[in-house]
């Protein structure tokens, strides 16, 4: 029985020479020394409902929902029928799946092909566009281009933090906007909702993502990288604002230390259960702060393990059904208890609150929706369902 060696070492000398519409035929080529017949690349489609095939493109798309192609991208396990399905994963974030065509191949080597094949795919990716265009089943709006150039990726692991996210509509978002960054044993998180829509909506959002990324690599404290985004905005788009959600989370001693800046208060959950929401606004929004003589303030809170925080745009709660209904922070916390008892994969639970959001509006959503889940863990594996 053949071992991932020999393909990944193939993959691994031939795909720096090759572009970026070359990667599914090398991936093709390797499939006889793992004793495949065939082997093709599914990336999950912008909205995460779909997975489209790299090439060829003549391949039907393959509901997330209701495959078991799905079923292994949801729950990060291999699945068998007369073909395998093998979850597709840069590190712990989610790009698609593997179909690999063999009656003999072992689970360890479609992980190890798997690994190569998704790193492969990221560095080779930002050298052309048949990556982003596969991904795209609709027109994506020049605002939404900005905003998503300008995210990191959505899901972030080591061996005792998560940070996850998702973002919709995606394909014509405006003003919200996500970071984060591990710097040692602090975990730094913004979430931001600029004021507007639109390319005035988006360009506001580049301008406090990069704000913040600039204060925080300057080594300022969360009172001082949220007064200096304010300062930006205030200064180069005055009458503008942003909400903010800034937090840090050090890993080692579960502390967190958290900045609201006209923000709805994130949800704390432990054991399944949400136990209570951290406080809403402690400053007024990102360019407003001139308007308040009070003190910047920052909340504190000391995290069990096993904790997960939930932070959220008002496009969240605020969807409104055909009959008029709002989603509602009781219906979010409704979801979120149910999710966690299903054991979910935490990219997972984000995934379905935000595809529950955008059911709940009839697909069309009025204003943008994200939602950011931070756990930390320190004694399990981030590859792991969650267990509560």
């Amino acid at each position: 029985m053949k071992d991932a060696g020999t393909a990944v070492r193939w993959l691994q000398s031939h795909a720096p020479n090759a572009g970026p519409d070359d990667l599914a035929t090398l991936v093709s080529r390797v499939a006889p020394m793992v004793d495949a017949t065939e082997i093709v690349i599914y990336l999950a489609d912008y909205a995460q409902t779909h997975l489209v095939p790299l090439m060829p493109a003549d391949r039907d798309l393959l509901a997330i929902e209701s495959t078991l192609a799905g079923r292994a991208f949801t729950g990060l396990e291999i699945q068998r029928s007369d073909r395998l399905w093998v979850p597709l994963l840069d590190g712990c974030e989610r790009m698609g799946v593997l179909e690999i065509m063999s009656p003999t191949v072992t689970d360890a080597v479609c992980r190890e092909l798997s690994a190569c094949i998704a790193q492969l795919i990221t560095t080779r990716r930002p050298y052309g566009d048949v990556v982003e265009r596969r991904r795209r089943r609709l027109p994506m709006q020049v605002a939404a281009e900005i905003v998503w150039g300008l995210l990191p990726p959505l899901t972030f692991a080591t061996d005792d933090i998560v940070v996850t996210a998702i973002l919709e509509p995606c394909y014509d978002v405006g003003g919200d906007v996500f970071d984060y960054a591990l710097n040692g044993d602090v975990l730094s998180v913004g979430l931001f909702d600029t004021c507007g829509h639109g390319i005035k909506a988006s360009t506001l959002a580049s301008l406090v993502v990069n704000s913040y990324r600039n204060a925080r690599r300057t080594g300022l404290g969360l009172e001082d990288v949220a007064s200096s985004i304010d300062k930006w905005v205030r200064a180069e788009c005055p009458g503008l604002f942003s909400t903010a959600l800034l937090l840090e989370l050090d890993r080692v001693t579960g502390r967190l230390r958290m900045v609201n800046a006209g923000h709805p208060g994130a949800l704390l959950l432990r054991d399944g259960k949400m136990i209570k929401e951290l406080p809403g606004p402690t400053a007024l929004p990102l360019g407003l702060f001139h308007l308040s003589p009070d003190r910047l303030t920052v909340h504190e809170e000391d995290l069990h393990p096993g904790d997960r925080l939930l932070a959220y745009t008002d496009g969240v709660t605020d969807a409104v059904s055909a009959s008029g209904e709002r989603f509602g922070v009781d219906r979010l916390v409704d979801f979120i208890h149910r999710a966690l008892n299903d054991e979910l994969p935490t990219p997972e639970t984000a995934r379905r609150l935000v595809r529950a959001v955008v059911d709940h509006q009839n697909e069309e959503l009025q204003d943008d929706a994200t939602a950011v889940i931070l756990e930390w863990q320190p004694s399990r594996s981030p590859f792991a369902p969650a267990a509560d």
